[in-house]
This record gives structure tokens, sequence and C-alpha cells, in this order.
């Protein structure tokens, strides 16, 4: 260690390239004019947190990183209190979250932008890592690198393709009152909004063009971000968009969806609209929206696809049906972290362009798990269609990682493809967030992948939330399980993510 080194170089958490790339950084700080940075990370529930820096104060943070409060990990995403973080141990066990302590963030020079809504400003993303240098326990971007790292060990590598449903609807209050406000464990009233246009013309032009304005400037705001998005496509409910991504490597992938969410609702908002990532707000007419992850295995060295069958009239390689068997096999347990939000399993219904049950197909959009895939293919793939637009981008696709490994491990038979999946003798997705999280408690594969203390944790937060559901449908008479979205969602989730 050099003399006067910081904590970045300390204790190694740079590669060569971040801290080459880092320099590059420093010079643009200076040439752009950069006045503040944001530097951000991921929270447990998938939203995206940052404190603004000084230039200067950044500068520094590319040395040392830059204290945080470890509360965003122990807050449910009402801000309530899961944990009992002033005694000791945290209310976890662990005496280094005794006293709710701080953590450093150290920027992925890999991440840096400049906000195109605001040029003087610049966004990076960091990883959260205790004092000593050790990787927070509890973050998501760490519970993802492991498994690339699995992958890496085994000379793969993981190419993810997003494509994602999101509504745009027009802001019908332009300030906040005392209704709008909460309290921790209690969300205010949800802004109102209206629709754009009257939605189930699918793909109509002309619908398209009444939301041209904010479209257009999304897409040039992307563009400057290097977000990859290739497509807007006006889907089935009214004002509901469809975002495709290019494909590219699962943590950049992840990434991208993290700044992807923030950057269209800050966009949408200064121009007057509300971009919600909410699975199926409570407005009369509008369908659930999904998040179908695309996703293949390739040669880290060579980049060829490894899910690419040999054989003409196959679907997948071998290698690839294990996966796909793994992905079935798990996808009970798994399913919590593509739909963690109470409101996401409304969608599992009976023809409803979402999966009730563990199918697969083979460019069947009915199926659970859609396979792409033809001899000499580099874009077959397995398009899981599972999850909802809030769920966390690292977990999400980690447990995908995580399912099909096991698949490949113990060569499990994915069986025979689906021609009836609404209809197939076959086990069914969870109903509820409760059961989804049962299951994740009941599974040794995350608890040995995730780590018992991550699984833990995240189970207590989103207990929590469940919690607080189940008591307000309780206190109103309502039945938890019923069609209706509920006031509680809205506010809970509509303008969250």
């Amino acid at each position: 260690m050099s003399r006067g080194s910081g904590f970045i170089e300390k204790h190694g958490l740079w590669t060569d390239d971040q801290s080459k790339l880092s320099k590059e950084v420093i010079g643009r700080i200076k040439s752009d004019g950069i006045k503040l940075v944001r530097v951000a990370w991921g929270d447990p529930h998938g939203a995206s947190r940052a404190k603004t820096l000084t230039a200067k104060a950044f500068l520094g943070a590319l040395k040392n990183g830059y204290n945080i409060n470890v509360a965003t990990a122990t807050l449910d995403a009402s801000g309530a209190r899961v944990f009992s973080s002033f005694s000791r141990g945290g209310g976890m066990g662990l005496d280094e979250m005794t006293g709710s302590p701080n953590l450093t963030v150290v920027p992925d020079p890999h991440t840096f932008r400049v906000l195109p809504w605001e040029p003087d400003v610049a966004w990076i993303l960091c990883d959260d890592y205790f004092g000593s240098g050790q990787p927070f326990h509890f973050s998501p971007r760490h519970v993802l690198r492991k498994q690339l790292e699995r992958l890496k060990g085994r000379g793969l590598s993981c190419i993810v393709g997003l494509e994602v449903e999101w509504y745009l609807l027009r802001l019908a209050e332009d300030h906040l009152t005392e209704e709008n406000l909460g309290s921790p464990g209690i969300k205010g009233r949800a802004l109102r909004a209206y629709p754009v246009e009257p939605g189930y013309s699918f793909h109509s032009e002309t619908n398209f063009d009444l939301m041209h304005e904010p479209i257009a400037a999304l897409a040039s705001a992307y563009e400057a971000l290097e977000l990859p998005v290739r497509s807007f496509e006006n889907e089935w409910g009214p004002g509901q968009i469809e975002c495709t991504f290019e494909p590219t490597d699962a943590l950049r992938a992840a990434d991208n969806m993290l700044l992807f969410r923030s950057a269209t609702r800050q966009v949408a908002r200064r121009m007057g609209y509300l971009a919600s990532f909410m699975c199926r707000p409570k407005l009369k007419g509008l369908y659930s929206s999904g998040w179908h992850l695309h996703q293949s295995l390739v040669d880290a060295d060579t980049g060829e696809n490894v899910f690419a069958p040999a054989e003409s009239g196959e679907p997948l390689s071998k290698l690839a049906k294990a996966y796909l068997g793994g992905l079935l096999n798990h996808a009970v347990a798994a399913a919590v972290f593509a739909n963690p939000t109470v409101n996401a399993y409304r969608r599992f219904r009976t023809n409803s362009l979402a999966p009730d049950r563990l199918t697969w197909g083979t460019d069947h959009r009915g199926v659970m798990l859609r396979v792409l895939g033809e001899v000499g293919d580099q874009a077959s793939r397995i398009e899981n269609r599972l999850g909802e637009p809030s769920a966390n981008p690292y977990l999400y696709i980690a447990s995908q990682i995580i399912t099909g490994l096991d698949g490949i491990d113990n060569s499990l038979d994915p069986g025979a493809p689906a021609t009836d999946p609404y209809s197939a003798d076959t086990t069914k997705l969870p109903k509820s967030l409760p059961l989804a999280l049962d299951s994740l408690d009941n599974s040794e594969l995350f608890r040995r992948e995730m780590g018992e203390l991550f699984v833990r944790h995240y189970l207590a937060l989103k207990r929590k939330e469940s919690d607080r559901f189940t008591e307000f449908a309780k206190a109103n008479s309502l039945d938890p399980a019923s069609e209706e979205i509920t006031d509680w969602e809205q506010n809970e989730y509509f303008d969250f993510f």
C-alpha cells in the first residue's frame, strides 16, 4: 500500500479498469463544468437512493468513498422501521449493525453519467461497504456480483435483454397538499393522474402520437445517458408503454434498469406527467404491467451463445434445457424476487397475458418461460414472463442465475412444453405476497446462495410490508384476495416506483 492511499486502494475495491476510468471521470468533472454529483445506490426494494455531493467532495470520494447511513437497508418501502437499530446487534444479531452505523459507498466509474436534464449534474452508481472494507451484507448489487463470479468460474457470462412495461399518465395536481404527506409506515395519498390516451388499441399509431412529446424527450434523455433502449410500443392499457433494450451483460442490464426507472420518472415529472412502474395502478381501465427478462449464457472468452441448440428441431442446447429445468423447479421460491409487491400477484390470472403456473413453450406468450432458439442463432434465449416492472433488477437477475445453475448442476429436466398453458396440470404461482415469502423462507437453495443473513433480512423487510397491508384490509373489512386494487396499494406503490 502506498503512503497516503485512500479507502478504495487500501481495500483493493477497484479493478485496474475502474482505476483507469476514474481518471477519465475526473477529467470530465473539470471539462464539463460539473458542479454536483449524485452518488447513488440501489436499496433492497430496487429503488435508487442518492446523496448529492459538490464536485470537490466527489473528487475526494473517488479516493476514499463517501459515508452514508445504513438506514436505507433497515426500513421498508414506506419508511417504517423494521429492525431495532439502536439495540445491540441492530435487531439482527450483528454487532456491526448496532446503532444504525455508517457505510462507505464506493463509486463505480463504469456508471458515470451526466444528467441531460441538468447538464451540470452528474450521476454515478456505487457499491456499499463497511468501514472494514467488507462488502455490505444486504447490498443487492453485491448479491448479483457473487452470482456472476460463479458463472465466471465456469467460463460463462450472462446476457440479459430487458422488456419493460410502465404507465405514462398526466398529473392532475400541480402541488402537494397535507393529504399527500404520510409518516413512517403510512404513505400519504397518491397524486391524482389521468390517462393520456384511451388505450386498448394495440400499437395504435394515432394514440401513440398523443404521447409523442414526452416520449421524444425520454428518447433523447436515454440516448444521452447511453441507455440502450431500442423501441417504444403503445401497449394495452391507457398510456401503457413497453420499452425494449438491446441485450448486454447482466450487471450492466441491472444498472441500466435502476437508472432507467429514475430517469423516466424525473423527465416525465418535469413535463407534468407521472411515470409509474407500479404493476397495476388503481385507475379505471388500467391493465397490469409486466417485466419480461430475456436471458442467455455465453462463453466468457468467445461470446458464443451456449443456449443455441446443436441439432435442428431442438429449441435449446442440452445445457440450456437443464438451466430451464432449474428455473421451473425453483420458480415458486424465486417468485418474490420478480414480484416483490402486494399489487403484483393480481397479474397471475388465466388468459391474462401473464403466467399463472409453471410452464414453458417455444415462442408461446401464454407460458411462464418462452423459449426462442435455433441452430447457430446467437440470440437463442429464455424469456421469463414472470416479473413486474418494480422488481429489484439485481435480485431478479440473480435469482435466475441461482436457479438456472442449480438446474445445470443437477441435470434437471424441464419436461414437455405446454401447448395449452392455462390448463396445464402443473404447479401454480403464488397467489399473494405472503405465500411467495413463505416459499422463499423454505428454500434451501436461496439460503445457501444468497446467504442466510440476506434471506432473513429480505424476508423481514417484505413481511413488514405485507403485514401493513393485512392490517389495512382488516381495518377496512376488505378481502386481501379480492380482484379490486385498494387505496393502500395505490398510495404505497404508485409514485414510489
